[in-house]
Formats: structure tokens, sequence, C-alpha cells
């Protein structure tokens, strides 16, 4: 029954989010998976798709907190994380906490920042907390980082190490609309439409804050049989040995494709996982960790392309 009434507040999701996004269904489930698994999610497209407003979207759906940093070449840490400050007036240091205090926060153009800003978001990604000056301060839950990046565009980038790509649930790519739904977006913006008035569209909040956690229990009571676990891990293993790639899926994949299937599971009304459920996400948590051999890039494959391969070379579970 709990599953039944999430699928409820999913679809009712969906129907609000279309008031503002047209033709990112399979986006925006993915990122209402990650935010209800507990992960964060690395989102690529050129500029002008509407990954900004998507994020927003989510954010308004949801109640949380939302916190932007466009991320230049001269950002520094503390620009993100916050710095102490002498206050005259008492004579004792505080801590002007940075943007990244929020719950729903997006890195836009991530791979703008030089490696030491970039690395200033792997303790509070992983452990949801930030230390400073040796105190530690932990995030208000929910929390997600959002981290945008410009698939086409790399003078002036710095890529992101593999242990920080590990640290995304995802790889949500953004493409064009097809030319339907793009004549619907020019016809909103013929009505009137204004990306930054939200409230204008009528979009209305679905999920309360005090909904993540019964959200988060429901996923939890998923069953998962021991044929899904197996199917899972030799998803993995078949990444690790398969020719095309010279790096594989991590183990913490393998763990972030059963969290997310769970979720997608509960999303879909159902108190059990299936293949089908992990088939849907593992693009999604294996893309960004693959790494191609030169060989097979010239081949014309990219990491979808290899991924597909594994699913279909890997046998299904009854």
């Amino acid at each position: 029954m709990s599953s039944e009434k999430l699928r409820e507040l999913y679809l009712q999701m969906r129907r609000e989010a279309e008031k503002v996004i047209v033709g990112l269904e399979s986006e925006f489930e993915m990122l209402v998976v990650a935010l209800l698994t507990g992960g964060h999610v690395l989102i690529e497209g050129v500029p002008g798709t509407a990954k900004t407003l998507t994020a927003k979207v989510l954010a308004h759906l949801t109640q949380a907190k939302f916190g932007r940093v466009q991320f230049t070449p001269d950002l520094m840490p503390s620009d993100i994380l916050g710095t102490s400050v002498f206050d005259f007036n008492s004579g004792k240091f505080y801590l002007k906490k940075g943007p990244i205090f929020t719950q729903m926060f997006l890195a836009d153009e991530i791979n703008r920042a030089p490696a030491k800003t970039q690395s200033a978001l792997l303790e509070v990604m992983e452990e949801r907390q930030v230390t400073l000056e040796g105190e530690s301060y932990s995030m208000q839950e929910p929390f997600m980082v959002l981290a945008t990046q410009n698939p086409i565009e790399y003078e002036g980038t710095y890529p992101l190490p593999e242990a920080q790509l590990d640290r995304f649930l995802f790889k949500v790519v953004f493409r064009y609309p097809q030319p339907q739904q793009e004549f619907e977006v020019l016809d909103r913006f013929r009505k009137g439409f204004d990306p930054h008035n939200l409230a204008a569209t009528g979009l209305e909040p679905v999920l309360p804050p005090e909904g993540y956690a019964w959200a988060r229990r429901v996923i939890q009571e998923v069953v998962v049989e021991d044929g899904i676990l197996s199917y899972i891990a030799s998803l993995a293993a078949a990444s690790r040995q398969s020719p095309d790639l010279i790096l594989g899926a991590s183990p913490r994949a393998a763990a972030y494709t059963l969290l997310a299937a769970k979720t997608v599971a509960a999303l879909q009304g159902r108190s059990y996982v299936t293949p089908d459920d992990v088939k849907l996400v593992t693009p999604a948590v294996y893309r960004h960790r693959l790494l191609l051999k030169p060989e097979a890039e010239i081949e014309g494959l990219d990491a979808d392309a290899v991924i597909q391969r594994l699913l279909g070379q890997v046998e299904v579970p009854r």
C-alpha cells in the first residue's frame, strides 16, 4: 500500500513538472530517483537544454532549499564551503557559511573550476558534512549535489578525477528536444512563459520536507531476491572484463545500481525489484565510471553503446 501511495505522489510530481519542462520525462525521473535514493547527479548537456530549470523545478516540488554557484577558474574552496570571520564586537571568530549549506546545491559548469575547488565537494558529497577549522558541520537532509558540465567546450576546463566521478550516483544526459517538443517550448514562450518566475506557472509543491523519511522507509522495504543481486554483480564483473574498457564499474557502482533499482520499483508501486528496474538505472549509474579503450572509440563506440552490449551479454534472471 505504501508503494502505491509513493507512486501516486511521483505521478503527481510528473504532472506538476510538465507545467514547466517539456520532453524531459526520463531525465526528470532519474533526478527524482537520485533524490529519494540519497545520491548526487552529474548533468551533461549543451547550454540551453533546461538543466538548471529542471533542477529548480525539482527543488520547488520538494520544497528543498536551492543554491547555485557558477564554477569558474578563480573559484576558491572557501567560496563554496565558507570561512571563519573575526567579529570585532565579540572579539571572536565565527563561521560564515558558504552556499553549500543548502539542500539542493547546483554546481554549474563544475569542470570550469580547478581540482582543488572540485575536491572541496568530496567530503560533503560522501559524508554529508563540512569540516572547517577542525569543526564538523552536518548538512540538512535531504542534501543533494547537482553538477552540470558542457560536453562540447573543453577549453579552459579541468576534467573531474575518477574519485570524484565515482561519488555521483547518476550521470544524466540532457539532449536536444524533438521538433514537436521544441515547438511546444516556443509556444509556451509565445504565451508569456517566464522560466525565472515558477510561481506564475502554477507549479505546486508535492513532497513536503517530512515526506522524505517516509519515502525512504518505503524504498527500504522493497524486496530484492538473490537472483537480482547476482544479476547486478554479473553486470559489474562483465564491465571489468569487457574488451572495450580500460576501467569497468566499481563496487560502489554495483551498490548504487541496487539502491536505485529499489527506488524505481517503489516509484512504480511495486514492493520488489525486477530485472527491468536494473536495466533502467544501469546506464545512468555506469556511463561516467567507464573508461573506453582507444580502439573502442575508433570503432565509434561510446559509454552508452558499451553498456547496451553488457546488458545484452549478461543473462537476465527469470
